[in-house]
């Protein structure tokens, strides 16, 4: 795996070290050597996976709120996305501050999430699968999240999206 620091302090884009013959290829998703080598030790307890039927579904932004702040790692495996990550940490330099990446099955890149950032996504194929690894346990009632159109935000989306949960739209800017 490679690992490559973002704008974002803690956020890191993982690639795949593929080892490809003629069957296809192989590569290591997560090692927690690794990732503590790279200065992010990260061990996922939970794995879960978002189907996502029609392009252009957004999902988010949503994050968990301390004292169960989570930490993920996010990878598409069929499909694309145009992934966001907000900086919510207070203490962060970089604090409000966004970044996003074109997460896809075929260029294998992932997006390491620390606690205290709000993640969202904009599918941009049809039958999009994203899978997420996460370092602690999903506590009912902690999910929060944020209005993907905030404009205090400012996220610039590749496209409107034409599926939004309810849930979704519901959610605060983040002023309120």
């Amino acid at each position: 795996m490679r690992f490559a620091a973002t704008e974002l302090p803690g956020v890191l884009r993982v690639s795949q070290e593929r080892m490809a013959d003629a069957r296809g290829f192989f590569a290591r998703l997560h090692s927690p050597d690794e990732f503590a080598a790279a200065g992010a030790p990260f061990e996922p307890i939970q794995t879960s996976l978002s189907r996502n039927d029609a392009a252009f579904t957004l999902r988010g932004l949503h994050f968990q709120a301390p004292p169960h702040a989570e930490a993920k790692l996010v990878r598409v495996t069929r499909g694309a996305i145009y992934d966001v990550v907000v900086d919510l940490r207070r203490d962060s330099p970089q604090f409000k501050r966004w970044i996003a990446a074109t997460l896809s099955a075929d260029n294998g890149e992932a997006l390491l999430i620390p606690a205290g950032c709000a993640h969202g996504f904009l599918t941009l194929e049809d039958s999009t699968d994203v899978l997420y690894q996460i370092d602690r346990a999903y506590v009912p009632g902690y999910a929060q999240g944020l209005r993907y159109d905030d404009p205090a935000l400012g996220i610039v989306w590749p496209s409107a999206p034409r599926v939004v949960s309810a849930a979704d739209l519901a959610w605060p800017a983040l002023a309120d």
